[in-house]
C-alpha cells in the first residue's frame, strides 16, 4: 500500500518504548534524527516523527494483536506536516464557480500528492528497510 508499511514483530511497543529502542539503535546520522509526539493538533495518540519533506513526515508507531489487529507490528506511514495539513485544508476553501481558481486549486492538491507519492514514499521506503534491519538484529521480528 502506498503511503503505509507494516513489519511483523514478536512483541509490541509503547509509543515511549518504541521512541527508546529507536534512541538506542537509529543511526540519525545517517537516516535523520526524531521525536515522540503528534504531527498535528487532530492527531490521536504519540507517534515516533522522521523527516520526509516539507510537506510530510514519517510516523512510526506499534500495534498489539487484538481486534482490529491479526499481529504485533511496527508501522510506518505518511502523514503531513502541520504545514502540509493547514495547507491541505487552506485549498479545501470553494473557489466559487471560477474555473480558472479551480484548475490552480486541482494542480495544486495533486502538486502534494506527487509529494507523497514521490520523495515522501521514497522516505517511507529507506526507514522501514533500516527499521526491519534494527528489529532483526534486536530478535524482535516475526
Amino acid at each position: 500500500m502506498i503511503g503505509r508499511e507494516v513489519i511483523a514483530t514478536n512483541r509490541s511497543f509503547t509509543p515511549e518504548e518504541l521512541f527508546e529502542f529507536m534512541e538506542e539503535h537509529w543511526d540519525k546520522e545517517r537516516y535523520n534524527d526524531f521525536v515522540l509526539g503528534s504531527p498535528t493538533d487532530m492527531s490521536v495518540g504519540l507517534y515516533v516523527m522522521l523527516p520526509a519533506t516539507q510537506k510530510h513526515l514519517v510516523i512510526v508507531y506499534s500495534r498489539d494483536k487484538g481486534f482490529f489487529s491479526k499481529e504485533k507490528k511496527v508501522v510506518l506511514s505518511v502523514a503531513m506536516t502541520p504545514a502540509g495539513a493547514f495547507e491541505s485544508m487552506a485549498r479545501s476553501i470553494p473557489t466559487g464557480k471560477n474555473v480558472i481558481a479551480g484548475a490552480v486549486k486541482i494542480g495544486s492538491v495533486m502538486s502534494q500528492e506527487e509529494d507523497r507519492k514521490g520523495p515522501a514514499q521514497d522516505a517511507l521506503l529507506l526507514y522501514t528497510d533500516y527499521m526491519r534491519t534494527l528489529l532483526k538484529d534486536a530478535g524482535y521480528l516475526k
